[in-house]
């Protein structure tokens, strides 16, 4: 659902393509609004769409709820290892950790990357360069939740990614994404989320995307480049509902993603149980706050009843 008017600004932000469990579902509301507002302070006041991106990353990050810093999920060997990217829409600049330890705030380890001759670091090599940035540095397991030991030991599947799309003033269009990757997953998996046309990409020209859920099915059909892709031609909307559907067809696996056109027009969709997310633009009085896709509509309506 896009805004027709002309639109200055707009953020979208989401908690991962998950099953929301009974009595948690509150919780996800909260945190992704509490991030969306920490975003949406600095678009408002004329701020740009990477600060913003960082800033509504680093609330989830910092939220238990989600996968993601503080209460990542474990791998085989009960460790965090976090993977997190920013992409710029403006120059194509991406900065990118996989299998992270020991920092705080992985995104804005990713945020520094950018307009460096390299776009990626992986593992040792990227706590070291977190180090020498003179990033938040901690002591990995104090990443570490009672709920995600207890994930851990009963075999529990856990896959979320969170992330966040951005349009500012100026017109610069940013892509972010950060997670705790799979539970129980091998030491130095590393999944779609900090690779380009996996997990996200944004252009100026053409949009941004950002995605959670099945990384392996998202990077064997490199689902943002083919949103991207489509959505040169259609609105967000379409791109990404018509191709989340595809790719379940064709390899299985579930996804959510959030899509921003240069325009400032939005399109969500998700094919898992629950894909929590939160979206303003300069046009609404007030963010729009789901759980999941089917209260879309009620939302909607409700909005345009009111005088």
């Amino acid at each position: 659902m896009g805004e027709s008017a002309q639109v200055k600004f707009a953020i979208m932000a989401h908690g991962g393509a998950k099953p929301v469990p009974p009595g948690k579902e509150q919780t996800n509301l909260d945190g992704v609004q509490r991030a969306l507002e920490a975003g949406h302070r600095i678009l408002q006041a004329g701020g740009n769409a990477l600060d913003a991106a960082e800033a509504a990353l680093r609330v989830l990050e910092d939220d238990p709820a989600f996968n993601a810093g503080y209460g990542s999920s474990l791998n085989e060997n009960r460790e965090v290892q976090m993977d997190a990217a920013m992409m710029n829409g403006e120059d194509l600049q991406i900065g990118a950790v996989g299998f992270v330890q020991g920092v705080k705030h992985p995104i804005s380890v990713a945020r520094t990357i950018l307009k460096k001759e390299y776009t990626l670091i992986t593992g040792k090599g990227a706590h070291k360069y977190a180090e020498e940035q003179g990033l938040e540095l901690c002591d990995n397991d104090s990443l570490i939740t009672e709920e995600q030991i207890k994930k851990l030991q009963d075999k529990q599947k856990g896959n979320n990614t969170v992330g966040c799309v951005a349009l500012d003033q100026k017109g610069n269009l940013v892509a972010a994404t950060s997670t705790g990757g799979l539970t129980g997953c091998p030491e130095g998996r590393v999944g779609d989320s900090p690779l380009a046309g996996c997990g996200f990409y944004a252009e100026n020209a053409v949009g941004a995307v950002v995605l959670s859920g099945d990384g392996e099915e998202i990077m064997r059909y490199r689902l943002a480049s083919r949103i991207m892709e489509k959505l040169a031609t259609v609105g967000p909307e379409i791109a990404v509902s018509s191709l989340v559907r595809e790719m379940h067809e064709r390899v299985g696996g579930e996804a959510g993603g959030l899509v921003l056109s240069p325009q400032g027009e939005y399109g969500w969709f998700h094919n898992s149980s629950h894909f929590p997310c939160a979206i303003i633009t300069s046009e609404m009085k007030e963010p729009r706050v789901y759980l999941k896709k089917s209260e879309e509509k009620e939302q909607e309506e409700k909005i345009h009843a009111q005088p």
